[in-house]
């Protein structure tokens, strides 16, 4: 599996957390203006952050430590995003539906992530053939 992916954007765990941060987003943009620059911005950074930290580990492969550092990166911004999430949800902006179901996506995002730290040696491995 390692071995047959030749970019970032083929894994399927990019492609969950890019899926959730772009519903993220236009869930959002309904979002009252007051939030602009507090929860609205912090839930967009953190959605595709997940995404970012994915893009840098797959990069950095050649070094397990630093691979598996920014898969635990991207592991703590989806963690950082269901809280944003239940925010939204407590104060009626999300609904409890969407929130669930978000919550899902990336609580499978974060199942993938461990799951590639834990078998950190097999991706980086593919990385040096």
């Amino acid at each position: 599996m390692a071995g047959t992916v030749r970019d970032f954007r083929e894994l399927r765990v990019y492609q969950a957390a890019f899926a959730a941060a772009a519903d993220i987003h236009q869930l959002s943009k309904r979002w009252p203006p007051e939030e602009r620059y507090s929860l609205t911005d912090q839930i967009r950074r953190s959605s595709r952050s997940v995404c970012a930290n994915i893009a840098e580990a797959w990069r950095k492969r050649r070094y397990e430590a630093m691979f598996t550092a920014k898969l635990s990166d991207s592991d703590a911004e989806s963690a950082e995003t269901i809280v944003w999430l239940d925010f939204a949800r407590h104060f009626g902006y999300v609904s409890e539906t969407d929130t669930l179901r978000l919550t899902k996506s990336y609580e499978e995002v974060c199942a993938q992530l461990t799951d590639m730290i834990h078998n950190a040696a097999t991706w980086c491995s593919a990385r040096k053939k």
